[in-house]
């Protein structure tokens, strides 16, 4: 488990074009040609974990917990199941925001702006490695933990006109929630789940409060 021992704005916070350099230029103890990992060490925040294709399906979630390349929880096993079983042939997992906090209870109640933008061009990196021929496809998997804090639903409005810019689609799987339509969280998802287009991804978050 992972509980923020502080909030962001009072630990050293990468830029993102610094971390994704030091994941290049460094030495792992995993197999960089294998996974995509930024920072390349265990801190309070992540940008990306994933695995390197030319199509990956970029999970969204909320905020990362204690997954790791070759240590991954069971909510990323689970998408990276969906993934290979929807045709994909590999997986990104990114967030809504890049805070660690396996209770997202315990997630900062203030947005750290710069650790935001930071993770936006994280999110716009990640956009640009499709192979010739591929649409960016990002599968919305937040649940109903987007309510947690007010600011998360702005986030993910930014990276929606990010996604626009890139001509991504939106993905959903599993059933949406009755009351607010949110998606479905991948943990309890089956491996044979399928995606759906998220065409109304921007009513959805105009509506939410």
């Amino acid at each position: 488990m992972h509980i923020p021992s502080t909030t962001t704005k009072e630990v050293e916070v990468l830029t993102f074009e610094e971390a994704l350099k030091e994941e290049i230029s460094t030495s792992h103890d995993y197999d960089p040609n294998r996974w995509l990992y930024v920072p390349c060490y265990y801190s309070e925040y992540r940008y990306i974990l994933g695995t390197k294709g030319q199509n990956p399906l970029i999970c969204i979630g909320i905020n990362p917990s204690t997954a790791a390349p070759d240590a991954l929880d069971n909510t990323l096993k689970s998408v990276e199941r969906i993934a290979l079983f929807n045709g994909y042939d590999s997986f990104i997992m990114f967030n809504v925001y890049p805070q660690r906090a396996t209770d997202p209870d315990h997630m900062e109640k203030e947005l750290n702006r710069f650790l935001h933008n930071e993770n936006m061009k994280a999110f716009e990196y990640i956009l640009s490695l499709y192979g010739e021929g591929h649409t960016p496809s990002v599968w919305a998997a937040w649940g109903t933990i987007i309510e947690k804090r007010p600011y998360l639903k702005t986030c993910v409005k930014d990276m929606v006109k990010i996604g626009e810019r890139h001509g991504a689609k939106w993905y959903t799987s599993g059933a949406r929630s009755k009351s607010k339509g949110h998606p479905h969280h991948p943990l309890y998802l089956r491996k044979d789940s399928v995606t759906d287009e998220f065409c109304d991804i921007n009513e959805y978050l105009d509506a939410l409060v």
